[in-house]
């Protein structure tokens, strides 16, 4: 457990590889290093996350690394679970060739600020953010354009930071939110999802049930537990029919879009770090073409911007 001992503290939990991916599109590839050696993931990443820090002013700030962001154990469960981004030549691949030599760098300057990157080798960064956040006595604020992490939302507990333009344009999603823009009770999203499927994560779906047939099936039974029941007891309707004749694929998708909360993390402090050598960490980021971002960083960690 951590040490938090303010109520209405705020912990900002950071899904770096989201992050770190819109900053790879979004900061042209001439930003370099003094050597030439392309360096605009970082530099858009480390902006960005300084920004976040500063207009949410966070107790605890941790960030979430993709140590596995495909488990053996979901791939078991569903064959196809981001299996497209598994081929040789996807984007997925392309984009990890050029944020090989990146990210090490982008980490290392995070570390040395005193700031945490946590993975495990059998979960992926919604996971780690899943049991970070469960562990959180107070407010939880998760960035993430992942919109599995919907399902973690509580009101007033958790929301999710949804980017819409970079970090400076951002929905904030609570209940009402996904209320209003899928039709659903607020804490349903993760049954949605396993409904109406996720064609970017390799999920079918229940053939024949697309979002609004997705959205009555919630709204008129309440959750996929309740849905599945009814299912196998053989009630009437064209939908249960469907859900009946996929109801292997929709227990075993369940396990595998449900959000871990249980990941053996170790105890970690997560205080926001306020006290470290910032005029080496500035120091070091010179040669890298990061010092103004590392300083932005540093002032916002500092809450001196």
């Amino acid at each position: 457990m951590f040490t938090c001992p303010v109520d209405n503290s705020l912990t900002l939990l950071v899904d770096a590889p989201s992050l770190i991916y819109r900053a790879l599109f979004s900061t042209p590839d001439t930003i370099r290093t003094r050597q030439g050696a392309p360096i605009n993931a970082a530099y858009g990443f480390l902006g960005m996350l300084a920004r976040l820090i500063a207009d949410n002013d966070p107790d605890y700030v941790a960030l979430a690394a993709d140590d596995n962001w495909r488990p053996e154990w979901r791939v078991e469960l569903l064959p196809s679970y981001k299996q497209q981004r598994a081929e040789p030549g996807s984007q997925q691949e392309q984009s990890e060739e050029l944020l090989a030599p990146q990210v090490p760098i982008a980490y290392d300057l995070l570390s040395k600020c005193g700031l945490n990157v946590i993975g495990h080798p059998e979960f992926e960064a919604e996971d780690i953010i899943g049991t970070l956040a469960a562990r959180a006595p107070g407010k939880v604020a998760i960035f993430s354009g992942d919109r599995d992490l919907f399902q973690l939302v509580e009101d007033p507990k958790t929301v999710v930071l949804y980017p819409v333009r970079g970090v400076s344009k951002i929905d904030v999603v609570d209940e009402r939110f996904i209320e209003d823009k899928y039709g659903i009770p607020g804490r349903a999203y993760r049954d949605y999802a396993v409904l109406r499927g996720d064609p970017s994560d390799g999920l079918p779906g229940v053939r024949g049930v697309g979002e609004k047939l997705a959205e009555t099936l919630i709204v008129k039974h309440g959750n996929i537990d309740k849905i599945v029941e009814l299912a196998e007891a053989g009630e009437q309707g064209q939908a249960m029919a469907k859900v009946k004749k996929d109801i292997d694929y929709v227990k075993r998708a369940v396990e595998v879009v449900t959000i871990r909360t249980d990941v053996p993390l170790p105890e970690i402090d997560i205080t926001r770090p306020r006290d470290f050598d910032s005029d080496g960490v500035i120091a070091e980021a010179k040669d890298l073409g990061l010092q103004g971002r590392v300083r932005s960083l540093v002032s916002a960690l500092k809450g001196t911007t």
